[in-house]
């Protein structure tokens, strides 16, 4: 069984509310609908260890970007730079429009 649609999508910005990287912002890279988590920049940085491979011959400790559940994420309103819930408003010609819940303002969708 899948999770509901997020209403958080690849580049939106959003901001940590709950765990050890709380208050910490930055823009979403991946979302893992089926998972229920998101990969946010700069959060959640985990070190792993690389066998040599012809792709990376020196191998080595990376830096890699764990994911975190979508719950403990909120969508930051660009307009007033906090972060908000998030409902759906249908528009009059169908299209569906992101509308943030503590300002009433449309969350433009990233680039």
């Amino acid at each position: 069984m899948t999770s509901p649609k997020p209403q958080i999508i690849t580049g939106d910005r959003v901001r940590v509310i709950r765990g050890n990287y709380r208050d910490m912002e930055g823009s979403v890279l991946e979302v893992l609908r089926d998972e229920g988590r998101v990969r946010v920049e700069g959060v959640n940085v985990r070190k792993k260890h690389a066998r040599p491979s012809q792709a990376d011959p020196d191998g080595g400790i990376i830096s890699i970007v764990a994911p975190i559940h979508i719950s403990n994420v909120m969508l930051i309103d660009s307009a007033t730079e906090e972060s908000s819930r998030v409902r759906t408003r249908v528009e009059e010609d169908g299209t569906k429009e992101r509308i943030a819940v503590k300002s009433g303002n449309p969350i433009p969708r990233p680039r």
